[in-house]
């Protein structure tokens, strides 16, 4: 049998596709659901990309009490970088929507643009846990402030040592554990691969 090609969709996958079959148990309304919490990840998506850009072209957006508003111009005014990754290792690094180090000032800024779920403090204190493995910071010696911009409100967090290095200490523990089922498998890292090239 020759089969059509479809090779605009290769690579891509539906929303009612057959990888995420669980839309098959859902009613009318419960689909409508998720597929606007499915736009909502696109818009946030696009909002991020859209703020990302401002901050580097230091483009303030009108003052006003909006979530993208403040996070825009506040990440301006604290002369911060958009979108920057913290790597760790292949098994623990992530992207700090945006970031600034001065003055022993560590500052990480988060922007949540859907109103569905409330963000933790967690996922920040995550990055300013892979920042102090990746430069070397030990947490006592700096002043750290996370921020959450959702739902029109900012979410101010200044955790210490207590908090930050604990979750350091499992991004070590936990990415040797993860070394040694790789090991154990014969999974090589991305990176090790391209070294070997």
């Amino acid at each position: 049998m020759n089969f059509n090609r479809h090779s605009t969709f290769e690579g891509q996958h539906a929303f009612l596709g057959a990888s995420k079959y669980h839309w098959i148990n859902y009613d009318e309304d419960k689909v409508a659901e998720s597929y606007k919490k499915y736009l909502a990840v696109q818009k946030g998506t696009v909002l991020h990309e859209f703020a990302a850009q401002c901050i580097r072209l230091g483009q303030k957006l009108p003052k006003s009490n909006k979530t993208l508003n403040m996070y825009v111009n506040d990440a301006i005014g604290y002369k911060m970088v958009p979108e920057q990754i913290l790597y760790y290792s292949e098994n623990c690094f992530g992207t700090a929507d945006s970031i600034s180090f001065r003055n022993n000032l560590l500052r990480i800024h988060d922007l949540k643009t859907g109103v569905v779920v409330k963000a933790h403090m967690e996922q920040l204190m995550v990055y300013a846990s892979l920042f102090c493995l990746e430069y070397k910071i030990k947490p006592a010696n700096i002043d750290i402030e996370l921020r959450l911009y959702q739902s029109n409100e900012i979410e101010i967090c200044n955790p210490g040592v207590d908090e930050i290095a604990p979750i350091m200490d499992k991004i070590i523990i936990f990415d040797k554990v993860i070394n040694r089922i790789k090991e154990q498998e014969g999974v090589s890292d991305e990176s090790d691969r391209r070294r070997n090239e």
